[in-house]
């Protein structure tokens, strides 16, 4: 584990250099544990995926007892000191969420390209994603876009070389080795197989995304009929 500065307000906190499941289990745990009690200071905990980066305001920090010459160690310290005892914490069943998606057509203009690319079909590129099964590993980009891990090796496709000006919201991608959905309309790079009627993202409701680190992921193929139905429901 190591923990290094980031700006004079943040630190980093490494668990691990492979994202991998095991990786995000501690990564996962790491934070679980410094935000079952607040440390001093700490405004916010950012999981990702080898690391949780942690913001503190540094003359909360001073006030709580920090030299003014050594923040980043003191709360350093602090940060070892917890996960060297963490809390206990309550073993919950990972959360199963099903993304209906219809594939192809307008709703997923690179499905070819991506096909072309696995030397596939198209139908058989679809079988396969839809069967994965995959790891939230976490949130990130825009609010609510799900960094999804398990994608088929044979599915892995670069991105495109110049992104899209704009990229409809509950578009699904692939890039590289990750896939992912788009909650807003935003610029993006990814190569579009399909797109769900859920919507990803709500700030009206709490909490305001549809998915969390950690969850797990089913993708099933559904009809522009039913994707109409659905969307209608939203």
């Amino acid at each position: 584990m190591q923990i290094t500065p980031l700006g004079d307000n943040a630190l980093v906190l490494e668990v691990g250099t492979v994202i991998d499941e095991s990786t995000h289990r501690r990564v996962q745990a790491a934070w679980r544990a410094l935000a079952a009690a607040p440390l001093p200071a700490v405004s916010e905990l950012v999981p990702a995926y080898t690391t949780v980066t942690l913001f503190y305001d540094p003359w909360a920090a001073v006030q709580a007892g920090a030299p003014a010459q050594g923040i980043a160690d003191w709360l350093g310290a602090q940060v070892r000191e917890r996960l060297k005892n963490p809390p206990k914490m309550e073993k919950t069943k990972p959360r199963v969420v099903e993304i209906p998606v219809c594939y192809g057509g307008a709703f997923g203009p690179d499905l070819a390209r991506v096909a072309a690319q696995a030397k596939l079909s198209p139908e058989e590129v679809i079988k396969r994603h839809a069967k994965a099964d995959y790891l939230v590993y976490l949130i990130g980009f825009a609010p609510g876009f799900p960094y999804l891990g398990g994608l088929p090796k044979e599915l892995h496709t670069p991105r495109h070389a110049k992104p899209r000006m704009t990229v409809p919201p509950g578009s699904v991608g692939i890039g590289g080795e990750q896939t992912g959905i788009y909650p807003l309309a935003t610029p993006g790079g990814w190569n579009l197989i399909g797109r769900t009627p859920l919507r990803i993202f709500r700030p009206e409701q709490t909490p305001p995304v549809l998915l969390a680190a950690g969850d797990h992921v089913k993708f099933k193929s559904i009809t522009a009929t039913e994707f109409a139905e659905l969307q209608a429901t939203q």
